[in-house]
């Protein structure tokens, strides 16, 4: 019991907010490697509480956007609220105030680094605003919420919406080698919850890799480590590593 409150009152400093169901927000927390090793309930993991937290992200960002910047067309709406609340960005934002180590995890799901997995972190960020939303209701979840997203937000409104790393990727490598990024993908999960793992090649060595719930944000966020990676190191020209990843 130490343990679980220890859990709990970690998550409510770091959110700021107090939960009058301490029951639910310990499901919130809870992965289905740590259920399964403890012989618990399906029903006590965080699943269906990330279903519901993944409405509440889009439906705070969806009134907030439309409330706030009349300028901004359909698409426009739509292409922001959708970089914001992929799983890369919602990792970004658990990692960034501290909810890994609070994860109920397995050991073996631990040991393998799994607080540290955007999948994970992603899950497990809009369970607990599931959570919240149930236990304090629309005006406290739309507070937390914004408060997660609103720098984010602000900066995407405001730079160029053009979160197509593929193409920027793309056009930078032919442009400096005359060659084209090559992607690798693999797969893991159940069908209805696939996660995809991309690492991407110029000229035989790999520049990013990156993981998504679809082909495509997977492709999207190793394209945008290669980026990063390129911004610090040059474009290989050539190599001779071993190409078989391509």
């Amino acid at each position: 019991m130490i343990f679980r409150r220890q859990k709990r009152e970690g998550i409510e400093i770091i959110l700021g907010v107090r939960f009058h169901d301490h029951e639910l927000l310990h499901n919130s927390l809870t992965h289905r490697s740590y259920a399964h090793a403890s012989s618990m309930n399906s029903e006590n993991t965080n699943e269906r509480l990330e279903f519901l937290g993944d409405a509440v992200l889009d439906l705070v960002i969806s009134d907030y956007m439309f409330c706030n910047y009349p300028e901004l067309d359909e698409g426009e709406l739509t292409r922001i609220r959708s970089f914001l609340v992929n799983m890369n960005s919602l990792s970004e934002m658990a990692r960034e105030i501290g909810i890994g180590p609070y994860i109920l995890l397995s050991r073996e799901e631990r040991a393998d680094g799994g607080a540290e997995k955007s999948s994970i972190l992603a899950d497990t960020l809009e369970a607990v605003i599931g959570a919240l939303y149930l236990d304090r209701g629309w005006n406290i979840a739309r507070e937390v919420v914004l408060e997660l997203v609103l720098n984010k937000l602000n900066e995407a409104v405001a730079g160029p919406l053009d979160y197509d790393y593929k193409s920027r990727l793309q056009e930078q490598v032919v442009k400096e080698t005359g060659t084209l990024p090559k992607y690798r993908l693999t797969e893991d999960g159940p069908a209805h919850r696939k996660i995809f793992h991309a690492a991407v090649y110029i000229n035989g060595l790999i520049m990013g890799k990156g993981k998504g719930s679809s082909k495509k944000e997977a492709e999207q966020a190793a394209a945008r480590q290669a980026l990063e990676t390129a911004s610090r190191d040059r474009i290989p020209e050539g190599s001779n590593v071993d190409k078989k990843g391509e």
